[in-house]
């Protein structure tokens, strides 16, 4: 992981993902983490992980923070990421749900860093079910 000092402003770190310096707040902190422990300990291909991606719903630009993609180009999870020392609400889940009205992804993970919870689609009855554990990329 390679870190810099940004003159006045903090550390940035390089995103392998995006392949750029980006500043190292909480948040991003969570999400080099979590990305890294999908790709090392899940089995992710990095190569299929898009993160801050921009979409439009109800003619409003949106952002996703991460999305993972099957080998075919279609989304298959779709991640939010908050900084440690906000609580995974309602709220949160209410905005991946919404960004996921676009991608219609069969996965949705919240996470803070300290809190983690995935959940499935099931698209046919209009409800989601929690799991127990972030599925392998294999079983997706």
């Amino acid at each position: 992981t390679k870190i810099r000092k940004n003159e006045g402003k903090g550390n940035d770190i390089f995103d392998t993902f995006r392949q750029k310096y980006v500043r190292l707040t909480p948040e991003e902190w969570v999400r080099q983490h979590f990305l890294h422990f999908l790709c090392n300990e899940k089995h992710y291909p990095a190569s299929l992980i898009r993160v801050e991606k921009s979409l439009m719903i109800n003619s409003m630009p949106r952002r996703f923070d991460a999305v993972i993609h099957n080998n075919s180009g279609a989304p298959v999870l779709l991640i939010e990421f908050k900084a440690p020392e906000i609580k995974l609400s309602q709220s949160v889940f209410d905005q991946v749900a919404t960004y996921n009205l676009a991608l219609r992804a069969d996965y949705l993970i919240v996470s803070n860093g300290l809190s983690h919870y995935c959940c499935k689609m099931d698209y046919e009855n209009h409800r989601y079910h929690f799991l127990q554990d972030i599925p392998d990329y294999t079983d997706l």
